[in-house]
């Protein structure tokens, strides 16, 4: 009986999870980046699965590693809540709207798309999608802009993509190989510190030692 019912638990929390992200996946237009307000909306603050930050972390590294990065996040959400079988469900639901959607429209796009009223459409969806990609700019930037060195960073990154037009992974891994040499000099310098600290104090214990 208890193992009945704990199934059952198990199951409805995964047909929650898919719902949640066929949901997603219906409703944006756009993909990864665009989809970013409405899972802030759904995952954070309705189910609250996960944090702000902990979603930006997923965003860079879906961003980071092959794939469409929707999908990469659907995944890695999934994959904290409920595993493997989290992953999988999470994965299967990001895609299914597009999937249903692309196969009714595939045989009907060529025939349409010289139609005036499908062209307005179409860029009337391009520009919100603009919208939203210019909001979850200004979201990241709150959440990963702290210093005036990041800032600079992110600048460099913009410049290096849009002015020099190198491809993204190259400037993601150019910020991957940077981020581990910051921090390593960063961990050096504060276990010097600390190591001095130490030094120090031991010295001021033997002066006491010598006063008394």
């Amino acid at each position: 009986m208890k193992e009945k019912k704990k199934f059952s638990e198990i199951l409805k929390n995964l047909l929650v999870l898919y719902y949640e992200f066929v949901k997603i996946g219906a409703f944006t237009i756009g993909g990864g980046l665009a989809m970013m307000p409405m899972m802030q909306k759904e995952l954070i603050d309705k189910k609250k699965w996960l944090t702000e930050e902990e979603l930006i972390d997923y965003y860079a590294v879906g961003q980071s590693t092959p794939g469409i990065i929707a999908v990469n996040v659907s995944t890695f959400v999934g994959y904290k809540q409920f595993g493997v079988i989290g992953g999988i469900v999470g994965t299967l639901g990001i895609v299914t709207p597009s999937l249903v959607i692309i196969m009714i429209l595939a045989g009907a796009i060529n025939s349409i798309s010289d139609y005036p009223i499908v062209q307005h459409a179409l860029n009337g969806i391009n520009v919100a999608v603009a919208a939203l990609l210019t909001s979850v700019v200004f979201k990241f930037a709150k959440k990963t802009i702290k210093n005036i060195w990041n800032a600079m960073f992110m600048l460099l990154a913009f410049l290096l993509v849009f002015a020099l037009k190198l491809p993204s992974y190259a400037v993601i891994l150019f910020a991957l190989v940077t981020g581990v040499i910051i921090t390593f000099f960063q961990q050096r310098k504060i276990k010097k510190q600390t190591l001095n600290n130490v030094e120090v104090n031991k010295e001021a214990d033997q002066n006491d030692k010598e006063v008394k």
